[in-house]
């Protein structure tokens, strides 16, 4: 062959092996997830059942003759629920805690009646588009059809009264579990917000009081899942070791990354993945940051100017006053950036490295407090997918994340039951 043949097949073939790595290069590059999170964590959110632990009602946009969606004033809806790719919810039957009397009961029992028909018109009025799950079961089924899925949790087991009679009521209406107390202790046991203004302590009980634990004897029976979110941790650790089932905290925070009193320490963590439970990272500012001491001493301001230096008057807030609270607090994020959705997952990082990516979920808590920079409603639901894909978590990690660790603690609750 003559030398310039040699040199021409010898460019050309060069030239080939370059523009061959180049192809393939450009192949890998597509199909690595970390150089395009974006379209990966798309593909994974699509293929994920994504359920969020909590999210609440407004009850001064409940009105008897409307769902509790109709406003369009709401974090969350069936529209914003779409757009961002959340297949289901735990609803919430709220109840704000008052005091032990019959009086106090009435109410808050009023206030439970009210958000659990607002529920039921929700699912009744849109029976096309949502529909109830009441096992995991269920939640799997409807969520082939389309559909999105609700499911109800009864935040407060104050409503219930001195007895534990009206727990079995409650399970035929929907409920798949209920939390033993809220800001300020109740007659079931100690709560991790006292309420100093009514000259609570900080335990009133040493834990759960004797209905407390009639209480989780009665969940236990009948297939509700115990909630610790809102408890002392005296209480969350009693509960744990009466239960014969696993218990979760439906919208909580990790101590070690954010020392507030809601949030649950290592040790809470280890004794809840012990027995399967399950920790729902809330995405509450407040739960997953912690503030600097000028935003500590201007959000102390605020509250004090507004009447709200209790916990349970400011967790209590109605709609009202918690937009005039925004726009008094709009300033603080000038002292420094609030959480966002890189602190969210910072606390489901703490427990996968703490005790496992099977005891870490997700809830929101949109329209009772929880919105953070990213995840603003219900239709930005796929960022916090993203983030996650970020992290390096798989499609395995994120199912389980999203919703597949509340599903197989309601299905062991519920197997337990049937038993």
């Amino acid at each position: 062959m003559p030398v310039n043949s040699l040199k021409k097949t010898s460019l050309f073939s060069v030239m080939v092996l370059i523009l061959t790595g180049c192809s393939q290069a450009e192949t890998n590059t597509a199909s690595d997830p970390a150089a395009s999170p974006a379209l990966n964590a798309k593909t994974i959110h699509e293929n994920t059942l994504v359920l969020d632990s909590h999210i609440d009602l407004e009850l001064g946009l409940i009105a008897d003759d409307m769902d509790p969606w109709s406003s369009g004033k709401t974090l969350t809806d069936l529209e914003k629920m779409k757009a961002g790719g959340m297949d289901g919810a735990f609803l919430i039957v709220f109840s704000p805690q008052g005091d032990d009397t019959s009086e106090g009961i009435a109410k808050a029992a009023d206030i439970a009646e009210t958000r659990y028909n607002a529920i039921k018109r929700l699912t009744e009025k849109h029976a096309d588009k949502i529909e109830l799950a009441l096992s995991a079961d269920d939640t799997r089924r409807i969520h082939k059809t389309g559909k999105r899925i609700a499911l109800i949790g009864l935040e407060n087991a104050y409503p219930l009264g001195n007895s534990v009679d009206d727990v079995s009521m409650w399970f035929k209406r929907g409920v798949r579990y209920i939390g033993i107390t809220h800001v300020g202790h109740n007659q079931f046991g100690d709560s991790s917000n006292p309420s100093y203004k009514k000259g609570e302590t900080l335990s009133l009980h040493g834990g759960l009081s004797p209905l407390g634990k009639d209480l989780i004897a009665t969940m236990n029976a009948v297939g509700l899942i115990v909630d610790v979110s809102h408890a002392s941790k005296s209480t969350m650790m009693q509960a744990i070791t009466l239960s014969k089932t696993p218990v979760i905290a439906s919208h909580s925070g990790a101590r070690a990354v954010s020392d507030n009193v809601r949030n649950l320490d290592d040790e809470q963590l280890r004794a809840l993945a012990k027995t399967g439970g399950v920790i729902q990272i809330v995405a509450y500012g407040p739960y997953l940051k912690d503030l600097t001491p000028a935003q500590q001493a201007f959000k102390d301001k605020v509250r004090k100017e507004m009447g709200l230096e209790d916990d349970m008057a400011f967790l209590s807030m109605d709609a009202k006053t918690e937009d005039l609270y925004d726009f008094k607090m709009k300033d603080v994020s000038k002292l420094s950036p609030p959480a966002n959705i890189s602190d969210l997952v910072d606390h489901i990082d703490h427990v996968v490295k703490t005790v496992g990516v099977d005891y870490v979920g997700i809830s929101s808590d949109f329209d009772g407090g929880g919105k953070i920079p990213g995840w603003m409603d219900a239709s930005e639901t796929m960022n916090v997918t993203e983030e996650l894909v970020k992290r390096g978590y798989s499609q395995e990690d994120i199912d389980k994340i999203w919703g597949g660790n509340l599903l197989r603690v309601l299905e062991t609750v519920q197997e337990y039951a049937h038993e």
